[in-house]
């Protein structure tokens, strides 16, 4: 074997001695090198200052500055006669930065001292999950002047701490007129917007709560504006770079009567306050709770609310800046919140009666010129099963009566005999027949009346009986329906129950021949910056009922007896009405359950043949509806006799809305003049002074009067 040679690198490179210098060819490499960096510098820096500058420098620019909306005012609220309900106050808002109390606790202390209030409660503010943490926070409300202006002086004082200007609502007339009609405003819950989401909404956004404040939220909000605000490292602004003004909200124009509602919200707390201590003589003498009640003024002729009152009731300036949590507990403990006007439900008695009387004239069961023997008590015929007996209301005599007198003394066991009738004849009418003309007349429907939370009441049926089951078996165990069932329905109990507004638009519909049109509280739209209309609210049609001659002139002559008949449940209360004026109406009692006092319902409607208002009152557990409720609808009449409703008048800049109501006249029966005379006696040193009083128009007649020393009492009829 040969050895193996190594490999010497000595031999395979040369040595420096004998490799020729080659500096060019470092140079270029050295050279290329320098020149890509240089290039990829270059490429870098144009990416950052051309394709991506803009981006960077917005970013810049927002670390600099801070765009905040500015809440718009939001719009008026005015009643038909151009009167201010809603309108604003300014007011000045202390806010504290959440950064700058983050970074410098101190300021809490110091800025809690100020506003009067203690550190923990400022702090809460602060961390209020409401507010951004970008943005200033509210801690104080309707500044003192006071404060505003040593902030103002003292600003190095307090980092982080501004003030900005606010509008809060505010009420001329008051906060407790058309309560429950306008509603509240309040700040933004999460739910609202949550749902918003593209609405232009913040955290800190004042809202519409309820009523027409909410209804019309859209229209009242206005337009925010904006603020471009410069701040420095710490988040306090030091200066304003650009400012775009808010734009008020449109005013919204009611179709109310500031007059007619205060006297119609007048009347019903009257009424209540009076019919709690005043003994029902139709049931042991009890008091009547007379728990709350509702009041309804419509035009039947297009649907507008003239009026509409619940009691009890609040004062909205309670909402203002926010509600305390003991004033919140309140009203939720005694429903002044509701409005029961169209939120209440009431078994409906023998206001019903207007709907067996249609259906029965429609389907031709009974003739109006039949006449039924009314012996006071009813017997159901066959029957098996649920109640059997019937008997009329305590008081009522009973006799011969066809349809139309059945109506104006209100006799229940004529209409007993109906539901008997419908029942036993539904093969050819149909099971439902009188619920289906119920639905036609709106009652146990939504009446679509433009403010929010609206109930709908129920017409009992065996299909509803089936539906309350399931919702609540332990309530509505019986879900069969007997004859006894129908008779009941016919007159207006067992499970019916309907609010107030269904009821009105029910009489609205017969008293204008047949239309029905949904309740508008709403008329018109108006831009308050140019004068012009936005938008206005034509009569909206919600469905109709046939109403012949033959099935309207019984009716609408027994409903006229109910009040120029002397036999007539509500004869007495409208002793000394003017007759011109040919009102027609409907007293209700309606059985409630166990031992407690029948709900009092009235409605009346006018003039006729062309009437112009529907007036409607109702007072839970109130007793007689011609003891509580048709004395109500009376006083409510009396003003308008006195007070005619115009038409809306539309707000333009050269007749803008004012804070003034217009006068009103004194209700019909008012004494207008007085004459007093006095005369003075002296005898053995004695002195008799006798005062004489003389009114030139006396008050209408009341419902029950008393002369002495005879002590003869006269007392209208009450009835169904």
């Amino acid at each position: 074997m040969r050895p193996r040679k190594s490999v010497n690198v000595a031999s395979l490179v040369g040595s420096p001695e004998d490799e020729p210098s080659r500096p060019n060819l470092r140079l270029r490499v050295v050279g290329i090198a320098v020149l890509v960096l240089f290039l990829v510098l270059v490429l870098r820096l144009w990416t950052l200052q051309i394709i991506d500058g803009k981006s960077f420098a917005a970013a810049v620019n927002r670390n600099q500055v801070r765009v905040v909306d500015v809440a718009a005012p939001r719009g008026e609220i005015v009643d038909r006669n151009d009167t201010v309900l809603v309108s604003n106050v300014p007011e000045q808002e202390v806010l504290l930065s959440h950064v700058t109390a983050t970074a410098e606790p101190s300021i809490i202390g110091k800025v809690a001292a100020l506003i009067g209030q203690t550190p923990a409660q400022v702090k809460a503010a602060v961390n209020n999950v409401r507010y951004s943490p970008y943005e200033p926070v509210p801690v104080e409300t309707n500044a003192p002047a006071a404060t505003v202006q040593y902030l103002q002086t003292h600003q190095s004082d307090y980092p982080g701490v501004s003030v900005q200007t606010i509008t809060q609502r505010t009420y001329p007339q008051g906060g407790t007129t058309a309560t429950h009609v306008l509603g509240y405003s309040g700040d933004i819950t999460s739910q609202q917007l949550a749902a918003n989401p593209k609405a232009g909404y913040n955290q800190g956004s004042l809202v519409g709560q309820s009523g027409i404040e909410a209804e019309y939220e859209p229209y009242l909000r206005g337009v925010n504006g904006r603020q471009a605000l410069s701040v420095n490292a710490s988040g306090d602004v030091v200066g304003m770079l650009s400012h775009t003004a808010p734009q008020i909200g449109d005013t919204v124009v009611l179709n109310i009567d500031t007059g007619l509602q205060e006297a119609v919200q007048t009347d019903l707390a009257k009424q209540i306050l009076q019919d709690r201590h005043t003994p029902d003589a139709e049931d042991n003498n009890k008091l009547p709770p007379a728990i709350n009640g509702a009041a309804i003024v419509l035009n039947p002729q297009n649907g507008q609310v003239l009026a509409m009152a619940s009691y009890p009731t609040y004062d909205l300036n309670q909402w203002v800046g926010g509600i305390s949590t003991a004033n919140f507990a309140a009203l939720q403990a005694d429903g002044a919140e509701n409005n029961d006007a169209i939120q209440g439900e009431y078994t409906p008695g023998s206001t019903f009666k207007l709907i067996t009387a249609t259906a029965d004239l429609q389907d031709g069961v009974y003739s109006p010129s039949r006449y039924y023997n009314d012996t006071g008590t009813f017997k159901v015929q066959n029957c098996t099963g649920g109640t059997c007996n019937f008997t009329d209301n305590p008081g009522d005599s009973g006799g011969e009566y066809d349809l139309a007198t059945a109506l104006t003394v209100s006799s229940d066991s004529y209409f007993y005999n109906l539901g008997e009738l419908f029942w036993e004849g539904r093969a050819t009418y149909g099971a439902n027949a009188v619920q289906n003309v119920a639905a036609q007349y709106g009652e146990g429907v939504s009446t679509g009346i433009d403010l929010p939370n609206e109930i709908q009441g129920r017409v009992d049926s065996q299909s509803e009986r089936e539906k309350l089951h399931q919702e609540n078996p332990a309530a509505y165990p019986n879900t069969t329906w007997y004859t006894g069932d129908n008779v009941e329905m016919a007159f207006g109990q067992g499970a019916t129950a309907l609010t107030p507004i269904e009821q009105a638009v029910a009489y609205a519909t017969f008293a204008n021949g047949g239309t029905r049109y949904a309740p508008e509280v709403a008329a018109e739209i108006v831009n308050p910056t140019t004068g012009k209309v936005v938008t206005q609210f034509a009569p909206k049609v919600t469905g109709h009922v046939s109403l012949p001659a033959s099935v309207s002139e019984p009716i609408l002559q027994g409903l006229e007896g109910v009040i120029a008949n002397s036999k007539g449940t509500g004869y007495g209360v409208f002793q000394g009405f003017p007759t011109s004026w040919n009102l027609a109406g409907k007293t209700g009692t309606a059985t409630n359950p166990g031992a407690k006092e029948p709900n009092s319902w009235f409605v009346a409607f006018g003039p006729n043949p062309n009437p112009q208002y529907v007036v409607l009152a109702v007072i839970d557990e109130g007793g007689y509806g011609a003891e509580a409720a048709a004395p109500l609808v009376r006083s409510i009449f009396d003003y308008i006799v006195a007070n005619p409703i115009g038409a809306v008048k539309t707000p333009t800049l050269k007749s803008p809305p004012t804070s003034t109501v217009p006068a009103s006249n004194p209700p019909f029966g008012t004494p207008t003049t007085t004459t007093t005379t006095t005369t003075t006696t002296t005898s053995g040193g004695a002195r008799t002074t006798t005062t004489t009083t003389h009114a030139a128009t006396p008050t209408h007649a009341a419902t029950t009067t008393t002369t002495s020393p005879a002590a003869t009492t006269t007392t209208s009829q009450a009835g169904g």
